[in-house]
């Protein structure tokens, strides 16, 4: 069974050195990368961002420099895309702006009775092996960005921005905008 550290095993720390693959395997710590939890970046009418369809811009930004694993990412995705869906049916624009690139590891040790006897290297090689991702935000940069028409909807999207922020395990930031033409 694999277990899971916890975000704030990562989270409010400077990202950890040489967890990036190299083009080059000889120079690569990381031999194989964890999977990307994150399946769509862009949600929504892609064709109306682009011609500047929408009126109105809310970003959700951190207030805090941390970092965020993509599987908080992902949830606050799904959350998100559900209830605007609900709202606008297709007539949003919904982006998510940070990349998990940050691997995550793990120097396992176990403790008690003689479970680890045979598994253990102590530190002798506690580079750790990858378990995850984890996008690193600078304090201000914006995570999601949401575009939109009818001012109508402003309290409702606030409702929604408010109910996912817990779900980022930081200062959350929301700020609406009115884009002019």
């Amino acid at each position: 069974m694999v277990v899971r550290r916890n975000a704030s095993a990562y989270s409010k720390r400077k990202p950890i050195t040489n967890t990036r693959r190299s083009k080059k395997q000889q120079k690569s710590y990381i031999k194989t990368i964890p999977p990307q939890k994150i399946v769509k970046f862009n949600m929504g009418d892609y064709n109306g961002f682009e011609k500047s369809k929408y009126k109105i811009r809310v970003t959700l930004s951190s207030g805090e420099s941390i970092q965020i694993r993509d599987v908080a990412l992902e949830a606050v995705r799904q959350s998100l895309n559900k209830d605007l869906t609900k709202l606008f049916q297709k007539q949003f624009f919904m982006r998510i702006n940070v990349y998990p690139h940050n691997i995550l590891r793990n120097n396992r040790i176990f403790s008690g009775g003689s479970k680890g006897e045979r598994v253990q290297t102590g530190m002798k090689k506690s580079f750790g092996s990858p378990e995850g991702r984890a996008a690193t935000i600078k304090k201000g940069n914006p995570i999601f960005t949401v575009y939109y028409n009818g001012e109508e909807h402003n309290p409702k999207i606030r409702t929604f921005f408010k109910k996912v922020t817990p779900k980022l395990a930081c200062k959350a930031i929301v700020k609406l905008d009115k884009l002019d033409k």
